[in-house]
C-alpha cells in the first residue's frame, strides 16, 4: 500500500529529525553559548523572508499540480519545466534583494553572508516534484544522507564559540547540497523540456494564493525571533529558538501524515473520489491525535529535567517555555490535518488562507506587548495563541463538510491516557535526581502507561492499525 510506505519513510526520516539533535543541539548549546544560538536564529529568521518571497508558494503548489497529473507523463513533464523556471527567476529576485539589504547590514554582515546559502538552494528544491508523484523513498534517502554528512561536519569543525560562522556554513551549505543531488533522478523521471510550448507565468497567480498563507505562517514562526531580538536580546531569541526546536522536531512526526497525504488527496479529489478523501481524512486524524497527545503531555512531563540536561544549564530557563510551547503539538497537528491534507488538496485556498492569515494578524497584535512585559515567555504565548486561532477557523471552515463527533469520542480517550500518563511521569520526574538515564527511564515508563491505558480504553487506532496489516498482508 503507498501510503502506508510512504509514510513509514516519511517518519523514519523524521525520527532520524529527531535523533540527530539529541547529538548536535546539546553540543552546540555548550559549544557556541546562547549568543551564538541566538546569532544563528535571529539571522535565520530574516533569511526566510527572502526565502518565502522567492518560493512565492511554489513548494506546495509544485506540490500539488503534479499530484494532479501525475499519470501524464508528458504534461507532468512540461508542468516541471514551467514550475522550476519560474522559481528559479523568483529566487533570483529575491537574492537580488538580499544583496542590498546586505549593504545596508552592518551588525551580523558575514553571519547573513552564510546564511544566504539557504536563498540559492531554494532555487534548486525539485522535491515537491518527487513528493508530488509520491516517490518519498528519494527525498528520504537524499536527506538522510545530508544530515549525516552535515552532522560529521559539525562535530569536526565547529569546536569554539568564535566558530558560529562556521556552524551556519555548514547548515545553509548542506541544504544547497543536499537539494542538487536529486537533479539526476529527472533524467528518468521527466522528458526534456519542449521550450516553445512552455507558459512559465500561467503558474504565478494560482502559486501567489498559496504564498500568502506562507507570508502568514512565516509571520509567527520567523517574526517571533526577529521582534525578541529587537525588543528583548538575542539571547531571548536563542531561548525561543530552542524550545520552539524541540517542539518543531516532535511536530516533525507528528504531521508526517500531512507530507504523504497531501498528494494522495489531491490525486483522489481530481478523480471526484470525495468519500474515499473523507474516508483517508478521518484516518489521518486518528493517527495524528494518537501521537500527538502523548508527545505534548510527554514534554511537560519531564520538560524541568530536559532543559538543562539537553541544552546545558545556560539554558535552564527553555523549561518553562516548552510547557508553555507544548500544547502546540496537538493543536498543530489538527491544523495539519484540516489545511494541509483537507483545504489545500480539495482546492479550498480561500479558507486556509484566512486561517493562517487570522493567526499572523492574531500574533503580531498580541506579540509586542506580550514580548515587552514577559520577555521571551510572552513570545511563547503569543505562539500558542495564533496557533488556537489558526485551528478554531479551519475547523469552523470545515464544521458543514466533515464529521467531527466520531473523532470526538476517540480524542477524549487519548486525552484521557495522555493526562494520566502524564501525572505518572511528571511525578517521576520530579522525585527522581536529575540524569539522562533517569530521564530515558521516566520517558520508557510513560509511554508504557499511555499504550497499556489505550489497551484499556481501546480507541479507534487499533482498529486503524488492524486494517493497516490486513492492506499490506
Amino acid at each position: 500500500m503507498r501510503i502506508v510506505k510512504n509514510f513509514f519513510y516519511t517518519a523514519s526520516y523524521n525520527v532520524l529529525i529527531l535523533l540527530t539533535p539529541l547529538l548536535t543541539v546539546p553540543y552546540i548549546s555548550r559549544v557556541l553559548g546562547p549568543t551564538g544560538v541566538g546569532i544563528n536564529a535571529s539571522t535565520n529568521s530574516v533569511i526566510t523572508y527572502f526565502l518565502l518571497f522567492g518560493t512565492v508558494g511554489i513548494t506546495i503548489y509544485g506540490n500539488r499540480e503534479i499530484a494532479f497529473i501525475r499519470d501524464n507523463r508528458h504534461a507532468r513533464s512540461q508542468t516541471f519545466w514551467e514550475i522550476e523556471l519560474l522559481q528559479i527567476m523568483t529566487i533570483s529576485l529575491a537574492y537580488l534583494g538580499f544583496l542590498l539589504f546586505l549593504l545596508w547590514e552592518r551588525q551580523f554582515r558575514i553571519y547573513f553572508f552564510y546564511q544566504s546559502f539557504y536563498i540559492i538552494a531554494g532555487a534548486f528544491d525539485i522535491s515537491w516534484y518527487f513528493m508530488g508523484i509520491e516517490d518519498f523513498k528519494k527525498t528520504v534517502l537524499r536527506n538522510t544522507l545530508v544530515k549525516l554528512v552535515s552532522l560529521a561536519l559539525i562535530f569536526i569543525f565547529v569546536k569554539h564559540r568564535a566558530d558560529t560562522g562556521i556552524y551556519i556554513l555548514i547548515l545553509s551549505g548542506s541544504q544547497l547540497v543536499g537539494n542538487l543531488t536529486l537533479w539526476p533522478y529527472l533524467r528518468h523521471a521527466v522528458d526534456r523540456p519542449q521550450w516553445g510550448q512552455l507558459t512559465i507565468f500561467r503558474h504565478l497567480k494560482p502559486s501567489l494564493a498559496l504564498f500568502v498563507p506562507q507570508i502568514a505562517t512565516t509571520v509567527y514562526l520567523a517574526l517571533n525571533k526577529t521582534m525578541l531580538w529587537q525588543l528583548d536580546s538575542v539571547k531571548s531569541a536563542g531561548f525561543y529558538d530552542y524550545s520552539d526546536k524541540l517542539i518543531k522536531l516532535v511536530l516533525a512526526l507528528v504531521t508526517a501524515t500531512g507530507t504523504v497525504m497531501l498528494p494522495h488527496i489531491a490525486h483522489l479529489f481530481m478523480q471526484q473520489q470525495l468519500e474515499k478523501v473523507k474516508k483517508y481524512l478521518y484516518v489521518s486524524f486518528d493517527v495524528v491525535m494518537c501521537i500527538a497527545v502523548p508527545m505534548a503531555f510527554g514534554i511537560m512531563a519531564v520538560a524541568t529535567t530536559l532543559a538543562p540536561l539537553f541544552f546545558g544549564r545556560a539554558f535552564t530557563s527553555v523549561d518553562v517555555l516548552l510547557m508553555i510551547e507544548a500544547p502546540v503539538v496537538i493543536i498543530i497537528g489538527v491544523s495539519n490535518v484540516l489545511g494541509q491534507q483537507y483545504l489545500l488538496p480539495t482546492k479550498q485556498t480561500a479558507a486556509f488562507t484566512t486561517s493562517v492569515t487570522l493567526g499572523a494578524l492574531v500574533n503580531i497584535i498580541v506579540n509586542v506587548p506580550l514580548i515587552i512585559f514577559f520577555g521571551v515567555r510572552g513570545a511563547m504565548v503569543a505562539t500558542l495563541i495564533s496557533e488556537l486561532c489558526v485551528t478554531g477557523y479551519q475547523l469552523y471552515a470545515t464544521r458543514h463538510q466533515l464529521n467531527f463527533r466520531p473523532l470526538i469520542g476517540g480524542t477524549l480517550q487519548y486525552v484521557l491516557a495522555g493526562m494520566l500518563m502524564f501525572a505518572v511521569t511528571y511525578y517521576l520526574n520530579v522525585t527522581m535526581r536529575p540524569s539522562f538515564t533517569n530521564l530515558m527511564l521516566q520517558i520508557i515508563i510513560g509511554a508504557l502507561v499511555y499504550v497499556i491505558l489505550l489497551i484499556g480504553l481501546r480507541p479507534p487506532i487499533w482498529q486503524t492499525l488492524k486494517l493497516v496489516r490486513q492492506k499490506r498482508a
